[in-house]
């Protein structure tokens, strides 16, 4: 197996870019996006400076980022984020007279969806409206007071994983921005936040290599499974909610996200000898019943696995030997799944290459123009 870094140097004479060369570009995306705070997000946080409750809309995996960067958001700048999927919103949802801030977000800037609940808005309110993209100049600036590159290009595949990370990292760092501006924060303060997300974007292909390790040990018991859940609270709960999208996608068998709490009240009971379920910890006030649980439905099934933050010598546990905190982990808690995504259904036979459905989006007007894949 090719080491990380040569591979990464392949991706750029590939003649055809697959969901795994894009994971492996996701650590130069991310160092790049950092590189250019402030500048990238500070007129994003300028218009939103003093608004105290956000209105977010986003689907599929631009949903399941914003709901990554959610709880850092709020933790850096006071306010209340309301994340909604945006055609139930345009076609059902009251618009709160306690909103005073939108964002839109969508990697390509073509959901049919998101661009139609930006439509409602502005024409029943003057509310200041903020699109987050990797393309400036897509359908949805053409309702946005302002469009924010979210800095990963384009992804011309049909199962997006730098896009996630992008827009992850680029709404923590517009969250981290309203914080300085505010005062919220000391320069010294600011600089250990920024610290952070260097050691989080440096380690990403570190945690790919080991994932690829776990990968290799316990393939047999991945490619058999018949069904996966993971469980995790907080604000790894973003992350667990694009595992399971990632999952559906590509492995395309019975996947489920699942909060702790929410997991003890009804899904435990469909635990069986048969199910591979993943705990993900980081160091959060709950870590604890995490753990309980662990330990009991590891009584029921062998096929338990971990992701930590710390280093671990569990061989079923995959130990990111990271020191940051749990706000900031969703950053990087999604690239196991990721790459596990990719090697489990190329294992088992689903060609990621061969694009299956190609006419779905345009057939259902989910998207504005058909997607420029190769």
């Amino acid at each position: 197996m090719f080491s990380i870094e040569r591979r990464v140097r392949r991706i750029w004479v590939e003649a055809k870019p697959t969901m795994m060369s894009y994971t492996l570009e996701q650590e130069q995306t991310t160092k790049q996006i950092l590189s250019r705070y402030p500048n990238n997000v500070d007129e994003m946080a300028r218009q939103a400076l003093g608004k105290k409750h956000w209105l977010v809309l986003a689907t599929g995996s631009s949903i399941n980022a914003a709901q990554s960067a959610r709880y850092y958001i709020e933790k850096m700048t006071g306010a209340i984020l309301d994340i909604r999927e945006p055609f139930h919103f345009t076609n059902y949802d009251q618009l709160s007279d306690h909103i005073d801030y939108i964002a839109g977000v969508s990697q390509s800037g073509q959901s049919t969806s998101t661009i139609g609940a930006l439509e409602r808005i502005k024409k029943e309110s003057g509310l200041p409206i903020a699109a987050l993209s990797s393309d400036v100049h897509s359908a949805m600036s053409e309702v946005a007071d302002l469009m924010v590159d979210v800095g990963c290009g384009k992804e011309r595949v049909g199962y997006v994983t730098k896009g996630f990370t992008a827009t992850t990292l680029t709404l923590m760092l517009a969250g981290l921005r309203i914080a300085d501006l505010s005062g919220k924060l000391s320069s010294d303060e600011v600089a250990e936040q920024i610290n952070q997300f260097n050691l989080a974007c440096s380690s990403i292909n570190s945690i790919i290599a080991k994932t690829e390790s776990f990968y290799e040990q316990f393939k047999d018991e991945l490619l058999t499974a018949p069904k996966f859940t993971v469980i995790a609270c907080g604000p790894a709960v973003g992350t667990i909610n694009e595992f399971e999208t990632k999952f559906i996608e590509t492995v395309r068998v019975p996947s489920r996200g699942v909060e702790l709490e929410a997991f003890m009240h009804g899904p435990y009971l469909e635990v069986n000898q048969e199910h591979r379920i993943f705990f993900v910890e980081t160091d959060s006030k709950v870590r604890d019943r995490l753990i309980r649980l662990k330990q009991y439905e590891s009584k029921i099934t062998p096929y338990t696995y971990g992701i930590v933050l710390e280093a671990s010598s569990d061989p079923r546990t995959i130990g990111l030997e990271l020191s940051i905190s749990e706000w900031i982990a969703p950053l990087v808690l999604i690239v196991p799944f990721q790459v596990l995504a990719y090697h489990i259904a190329e294992g088992r036979g689903n060609n990621l290459s061969q694009r299956i459905y190609t006419d779905f989006g345009v057939a259902m007007s989910s998207k504005t123009a058909p997607g420029d894949y190769v």
